[in-house]
């Protein structure tokens, strides 16, 4: 380890928030990490200036400088003027893996799971996550799910490397690809395709129900999972409650230039103030700072000592249990307990070591795939409705305006109910209706037949709303059918 401090950037957050942070902060300096701090103002002081970000712009400065953040949990206001600020900073620095060690402690922290050892990597710059949504009919919101292949393949890059690098003996992919075949087919298929260069690792896969139905029942057969964005926030926060408490997850986001660290858990404003709250979630965060950093026989001794303290019993309220615990104590207390600790090593819980561990390849994505791109069609949706919301009326006035292109099919909420639809299918005021060219299927179209017809639809004073091209990439489809077409 360098003997010059590392320059990293902490937020005290909100709630809780400043408690834990001392606290840690507090164990890192008694375990003789060498840290140069920079404080920033983040969360609900921000958002009450008028920063809808949740940050100051100054503030990007630092963590870009530093390029390590320590962050305590913060409170977003309610309401639609407010972005998340996490989601924010993970996707303008390009914090695309996020990564939560999920870990048992039984029999001192109670769990009905006593094996379970696992780490999910999220991936975490788009899937629904991207934010990108509309109100687009009175009756019809839509949100875009986006994966695309760079973000892919970092991720599931990054699972197999962190495996590799960690001694983990197998990888798992979680996704809905039975469903959403073009998104989640795409996140798939790039799993496939990089576990081939991983022949020491183990690869398999599951269909994200089932999957976190098992991880619910039997998470001790798992080892690294990966997945796309949303599901793993929700299957993280599954397993890390099923470990016994969330309290006690810590969290790394990582980029190829900067990484954030945080405890999983929120601000908690109902015990703000009172001293009680258990700082280990973010003291764990810190850790994996420590060792992302070079500091890793620091980050041993802090570990080892915590694992200490919760086999002797000395515990926060969240997590005391008359039959397990030994003592009760506040956060001062749990945080002196740990720093008591230093250099001991527990006897039942299976220590750590990160001295001599292997070094981690951050991988970079490939760009720039040449496809043949060949544009055969467009949907265009349309905001109609009449009393009847008969699609046989609307099927017709579409089929006269179609000219030189073919009016092949409208769905209602990706059902098709024109030609021949079934008249028990509910219908909004929201309407799929897709066009091909009229010399038959797979023909190429042009744009200017696009807008010819966009301008008959709109002459016919039909109100269309969007519309998304169709495309063939080397002669296969790149959209989905209707639902019943």
């Amino acid at each position: 380890m360098s003997d010059q401090p590392t320059p990293i950037t902490i937020a005290k957050g909100d709630g809780i928030g400043p408690e834990i942070m001392d606290a840690t902060l507090r164990v890192l300096d008694a375990a003789g990490a060498k840290l140069a701090i920079e404080e920033i103002d983040v969360g609900f002081k921000v958002y009450e200036r008028g920063l809808s970000a949740g940050i100051e712009p100054e503030s990007w400065n630092s963590l870009r400088r530093t390029k390590v953040f320590l962050k305590s949990p913060i409170t977003t206001p309610s309401g639609s003027g407010f972005k998340s600020l996490n989601v924010t900073i993970r996707k303008s620095l390009g914090l695309y893996a996020n990564v939560r060690p999920t870990v048992a402690y039984y029999p001192y922290v109670r769990t009905l799971h006593p094996g379970m050892n696992l780490v999910i990597i999220r991936e975490n710059e788009e899937d629904l996550y991207a934010g990108i949504e509309h109100r687009q009919t009175q009756e019809v919101t839509q949100c875009l799910k986006l994966i695309t292949r760079p973000g892919s393949e970092k991720i599931v890059r990054y699972a197999f490397e962190y495996a590799r690098a960690n001694g983990r003996k197998r990888v798992t992919c979680m996704i809905k690809d039975n469903i959403m075949k073009i998104t989640d087919g795409l996140f798939y298929e790039t799993f496939a395709r990089i576990a081939e260069d991983y022949p020491d690792i183990e690869s398999d896969r599951l269909i994200i129900d089932i999957g976190t139905a098992r991880l619910a029942d039997t998470p001790a057969v798992f080892d690294v999972v990966v997945m796309p964005n949303l599901y793993g926030d929700i299957a993280s926060d599954v397993v890390t409650q099923l470990s016994g408490s969330v309290g006690l997850g810590g969290s790394a986001n990582i980029g190829e230039h900067v990484a954030m660290f945080e405890a999983i858990h929120g601000s908690a404003p109902d015990i703000a103030g009172k001293g009680i709250a258990n700082p280990s979630g973010l003291l764990l965060g810190a850790v994996m700072m420590l060792v992302h950093i070079g500091q890793a026989e620091v980050a041993e001794r802090v570990h080892n000592a915590w694992l200490k303290t919760l086999e002797d019993g000395i515990h926060t309220g969240d997590i005391y249990k008359d039959d397990t615990s030994r003592e009760r104590v506040d956060t001062d207390g749990f945080t002196n307990a740990v720093i008591a600790r230093f250099g001991e090593l527990p006897r039942k819980l299976n220590s750590v070591s990160y001295t001599g561990a292997q070094q981690m390849a951050m991988p970079s994505a490939k760009l720039n795939i040449a496809q043949d791109k060949t544009l055969v069609g467009v949907d265009i949706f349309l905001d109609w409705v009449e009393d009847s919301r008969n699609p046989d009326v609307i099927g017709k006035k579409l089929q006269d305006l179609a000219g030189d292109m073919s009016l092949q099919m409208i769905t209602n909420r990706g059902v098709k109910v024109f030609p021949d639809g079934l008249e028990e299918t509910f219908c909004t005021d929201h309407w799929r209706c897709r066009f091909v060219s009229a010399a038959g299927e797979g023909t190429t179209v042009s744009h200017q037949q696009v807008i010819g017809l966009l301008s008959r639809i709109a002459e016919a004073k039909l109100d269309f709303i969007k519309t998304e091209h169709l495309y063939f990439f080397d002669g296969k489809p790149g959209f989905s059918l209707g639902q019943g077409q």
